[in-house]
């Protein structure tokens, strides 16, 4: 039996005004709307609107899981330093791990995401291969220690996530839970009604074969993602891939050195010589755990850290310093050319930077560069990483249109991780010869609070929040204009609908002006606002769709009717 839910007895403190630390719509507007408070830096407390929300959202999920033969698990939050020095992620989280010691001296950590724990439990139960193909799962607050917390739930230091897990003996029964996992993801957003993209994603320090983001488009989203008008390809900016085809070197003169006093940047330097930017080679020194690396691009471009960083890991890249220097004569800060780099600094070069394309860049001496630096003749090219930042226009890999780039949330991350964690933990099952088979393994994580940051910055308004019926906290706001016929009807229609089964918040308050009341209403965003009012006397009610602001004024039969079949359809 559906209840109706009472404002008058509920704990909602709506505010007038934005939280001064506020940024994002949807910080703003769950605060204000009474969904959320802040406890902490990055740490928030669930109110009852918001708890609602937020176990809808839940709901939709476990569903969809369930569906494709998920089997629901809750494994512990607090969890011990072994399992991740064995992984090697004890270290590789560096920072972002919540780290903490036990009376007894032992350390342990909080959970950021549980592929160890899941591969022992796996261990523990299955032994056979009669026992797979199995997916796990939970839904359960996990915990990174951001430096800068910020957005309100959409990045924060404690998060509810669903990380799903799947075991599996054969890389195409891996692939098989992949596509299960793809079909249902794009089931739940739809279900949540959520805009999103599946895009092509670095794996990272995941690892593994495959892996895809689920990403909502919006404004606030710290993700970029490029689409293509052309075709359906569409990636993360970190996973975008560039096609070049190798120049004929044969047509560049010889290397030749030219002197270029005071031009230590690319820009200097293509003013001194009266050439683009385009046609100079722009060499980034940086640290990969700590191992100088050199970093070709074009001169007209710029290394994404981020996109470097994610191609390198679970490497730690940071840049250079001027200590970095001191005792290498070879390595002239502002002069640096690929061509004559000391054998202990590996080259790493965009795809832009092909062999048999000849470039201006740095002769390894001061005040000094060179021209007609071929690639493939004058220098080699250690490895190959896509590290540019991904502008507008530039080519799709598949048709070669230009890309269009967006902003997005990340509300979900699919990844085929294969036997990273089963050779780590050794786990192996019996196989239908009698012989050890290792397992194969995907991990899939959705965003739940995330998910419900990412609906407000959809689907709000200037008056507030406009959620989807599947994750509103209720179906219909009753909302009472303050007389006594108009609250008497209110409670009336409230329980109609309840008895329905129709999930009811009545503004029942008593001394809070209508005014007040129409602007909670529009703030908290139910879909649906009954508005009894000047026709309360004639069994009359105003319905207001809160997305459209259509309004409509029918007998209260036919109200509830038509609220009813809208709820069950």
């Amino acid at each position: 039996m559906v209840h109706v839910q009472r404002m008058s007895k509920t704990m909602i403190k709506t505010l007038r005004d934005d939280p001064a630390d506020a940024e994002t719509a949807s910080h703003k507007l769950l605060v204000r709307a009474g969904y959320v408070r802040r406890s902490s830096a990055g740490v928030w407390t669930w109110l009852p609107l918001g708890k609602k929300v937020l176990e809808n959202v839940t709901r939709v999920v476990r569903e969809e899981m369930d569906a494709i033969g998920g089997q629901e698990v809750l494994l512990p939050a607090l969890l011990p330093r072994e399992p991740y020095e064995t992984s090697g992620r004890w270290t590789e989280y560096g920072d972002q791990l919540f780290r903490l010691r036990d009376r007894k001296g032992a350390d342990y950590l909080l959970g950021p995401t549980h592929e160890e724990i899941f591969t022992l439990t796996v261990k523990d139960q299955c032994t056979s291969y009669k026992d797979l193909p199995v997916i796990l799962y939970q839904i359960q607050t996990k915990y990174r220690d951001e430096a800068r917390p910020r957005s309100g739930v959409l990045r924060g230091r404690e998060f509810q996530m669903k990380d799903s897990y799947s075991f599996d003996t054969t890389d195409e029964g891996l692939a098989e839970s992949y596509r299960l996992h793809r079909a249902a993801y794009a089931r739940v957003f739809a279900r949540l009604g959520l805009d999103h993209r599946i895009v092509s994603a670095v794996s990272g320090a995941m690892g593994g074969s495959a892996s895809e983001e689920f990403l909502a488009p919006a404004a606030a989203g710290e993700d970029t993602f490029v689409d293509c008008p052309s075709c359906d390809y569409a990636a993360n900016t970190e996973a975008v891939t560039t096609v070049v085809t190798p120049a004929d070197p044969a047509g560049h003169g010889p290397l030749e050195e030219v002197d270029t006093p005071d031009t230590p940047t690319i820009e200097t330097l293509a003013e001194h010589l009266c050439v683009p930017a385009s046609a100079t080679l722009k060499n980034l020194l940086v640290k990969v755990d700590g191992r100088i690396t050199a970093v070709g691009v074009p001169g007209d471009r710029e290394v994404d850290l981020g996109k470097l960083g994610e191609h390198l890991a679970p490497a730690v890249v940071e840049l250079v310093t001027a200590e970095d220097f001191a005792g290498r004569p070879a390595l002239v800060r502002g002069y640096v050319g690929p061509q004559g780099l000391p054998e202990d600094v590996p080259y790493l070069a965009d795809p832009r930077v092909a062999p048999g394309t000849a470039w201006i860049t740095g002769a390894n001496k001061p005040d000094t560069h060179a021209r007609n630096v071929v690639c493939g003749r004058d220098f080699t090219v250690d490895r190959y990483v896509d590290v540019v930042v991904v502008e507008p226009g530039d080519p799709c890999p598949c048709c070669g249109a230009g890309l269009e780039i967006g902003r997005a949330i990340e509300v979900g991350h699919i990844f085929q991780l294969g036997r990273k964690y089963a050779d780590a933990f050794g786990l192996d099952v019996l196989g239908p010869q009698g012989k050890p088979v290792r397992v194969t393994m995907g991990s899939y994580g959705i965003g739940v609070s995330r998910a419900v940051a990412a609906l407000a910055e959809q689907t709000h308004d200037a008056a507030g929040l406009c959620w989807p019926r599947e994750v509103a906290p209720a179906d219909v706001h009753v909302v009472a204009a303050g007389k006594a016929v108009q609250t008497e009807l209110a409670d009336a229609v409230a329980a109609r609908l309840a008895e329905a089964g129709v999930r009811v918040l009545l503004d029942d308050r008593a001394g809070v002006s209508p005014g007040v009341k129409f602007t909670d209403a529009e703030l908290i965003g139910v879909p649906t606002i009954l508005v009894v009012g000047r026709r309360a006397a004639d069994g009359v009610v105003e319905l207001k769709d809160r997305r459209t602001g259509e309004k409509e004024e029918l007998p209260v039969d036919e109200a509830v009717s038509r609220l009813t079949k809208a709820v069950r359809a």
